[in-house]
């Protein structure tokens, strides 16, 4: 039997805390350090790129909810680090039987919602049900396997029908979260939930405000206030911290690392992350519908310039990140070679093509630049489509009307969308699906693991997509704050242990 008790927990989230709050320079995570004391009455302000379009984590997709509401607003039993470890939660300890069908938790007691009500064993039996239940929430298919959801006084126990090696990583996100049974909040423009800041304010098109919980159940928020404030463009992005409006900028331009670092006032920090830089292929028709043809446009990318442009991240071949289960360095599988992609487009009947990119306008023209320029070099005429990220949504991830798209995937341990036929990348394998199928039913880690590197060979093989590169966390943080996260911080924020010197 698996027991993940509190003082392992505590054990690894002294680790992860020494992580974020290490000096500068340190790649794994960390933030710039400061002997002065903090100001527990002080307000951050951090700079995030993408804002939600409304504030209810159950039905509304996109990584820009989970990065300011899961951790800072919202819990599970059980969470995750930044480094991918599943630490309890709302849950102060945890099991897992031997056979992978029964998952027992204890909820802690003194737990409390931001209202101020007590979080009772109920509320969890209630929210995990809602969660498996109701087709409109998000991840619902993630507790599909779930037979039965009961409580006996604190403890919580779930029953699979069969093992499931995700469940407790499905817990860690929106498949977990626990609310507040039969809540009247607004979830659209309001939230009540069990973690150390409250959502105090949201002005839409600018920022959303979080203010510390003083009914907080753990460790309080080191700071009184967190204004995320939302500033797509890097340039102005650059502006506003250099102004002084910003103290923390995300998702910053690494080769703007110079101007920002110049007067000594903020240190740029890169951490790792599972940002996959996506070219996604639409194989139903046309010329993408052949291998060759996609190989072809695999290897005359140069995928060291990219990352060289960049001025962070490194090189990907395949679908899974080197932070999740599964990695394997594919570059043998698509070397940059313009010579062998010129003669796979030749032999696919393609002396010229002309294809069209679909890409969110949000995002630096430099990956496209890239892509125009190595096409072009063996061929193909590749036209921009620059459009707005809801226009992506519904052409490119709704309605799969694309020839080639890039968008900047986030999400930890997203190789399900590899077996679905149905997601917008259009890859259908039987092989890959009955591998994954295997991986979850995998009561071993280590097998788990064996299988999706396997399946993701495949993946690979076949020219489904062409992953770009893996993004690193690039994080710039004034001289005056600690504690700033910086691994995978574009997936999730905890701003928990951000805190600004007085004065």
């Amino acid at each position: 039997m698996f027991r993940r008790t509190t003082l392992a927990a505590a054990a690894s989230l002294a680790a992860a805390a020494l992580a974020l709050t290490a000096c500068s320079g340190n790649p794994d995570g960390g933030s710039t350090s400061s002997s002065a004391a903090a100001d527990p009455d002080a307000s951050v302000a951090v700079r995030l790129v993408l804002e939600p379009t409304n504030l209810d984590i159950r039905e509304t997709s996109g990584a820009a909810l989970d990065q300011i509401l899961v951790d800072n607003v919202y819990q599970g039993l059980v969470s995750r680090t930044p480094e991918q470890d599943i630490v309890p939660a709302l849950a102060s300890d945890y099991t897992v039987s031997d056979d992978g069908l029964t998952y027992t938790f204890t909820l802690r007691e003194g737990v409390t919602f931001h209202d101020g009500q007590e979080l009772t064993p109920d509320d969890v039996v209630w929210s995990l049900t809602q969660h498996r239940d109701t087709a409109t929430w998000l991840d619902s298919s993630r507790l599909s396997g779930v037979e039965s959801i009961t409580a006996d006084g604190q403890d919580v126990v779930l029953t699979l029908s069969e093992p499931d090696s995700t469940l407790l990583w499905n817990l860690t996100g929106r498949a977990g979260i626990i609310l507040k049974q039969d809540d009247s909040v607004d979830y659209l423009t309001e939230a009540n939930g069990t973690g150390p800041f409250m959502v105090s304010s949201w002005k839409q098109g600018d920022s959303v405000t979080l203010s510390r919980y003083d009914g907080y159940w753990g460790e309080p928020a080191q700071s009184a206030e967190v204004v995320f404030s939302y500033i797509p463009e890097a340039q102005a992005a650059l502006a506003a911290a250099l102004a002084g409006e910003v103290d923390v900028l995300t998702g910053f331009d690494a080769t703007l690392s110079d101007q920002i670092e110049a007067n000594g006032d903020f240190t740029v920090e890169i951490g790792a992350s599972t940002d996959k830089g996506v070219l996604a292929m639409n194989s139903t028709s046309g010329p993408l519908s052949d291998e060759r043809v996609r190989q072809a446009i695999r290897q005359a990318i140069d995928h060291n310039a990219i990352v060289e442009a960049l001025g962070a991240g490194e090189t990907l071949y395949g679908p899974i990140p080197s932070l999740d289960p599964g990695y394997e360095d594919l570059s043998d599988v698509a070397p940059y070679d313009p010579e062998a992609a010129m003669e796979l487009l030749s032999d696919a009947g393609y002396e010229e093509l002309g294809l069209t990119l679909t890409i969110p306008s949000f995002y630096p023209t430099t990956v496209a630049q890239i892509l125009v320029s190595d096409l072009n070099d063996v061929g193909i005429t590749l036209t921009v489509d620059s459009v707005e990220f809801s226009t992506w949504l519904n052409d490119v991830y709704a309605n799969q009307d694309y020839e080639l798209s890039f968008v900047l995937h986030t999400e930890a341990h997203d190789f399900e969308n590899w077996a679905n036929p149905d997601y917008y990348f259009t890859y259908d394998n039987a092989e890959v699906q009955d591998l994954y199928t295997q991986s979850l039913a995998a009561t071993d880690e280590d097998q788990a693991a064996e299988l999706l590197a396997e399946a993701a060979r495949i993946v690979s093989e076949d020219a489904a997509a062409d992953w770009l590169y893996n993004g690193a966390s690039v994080v710039a943080v004034a001289s005056d704050v600690t504690g700033v996260p910086t691994v995978n911080v574009n997936a999730r924020f905890n701003a928990a242990e951000i805190a600004k010197s007085a004065g």
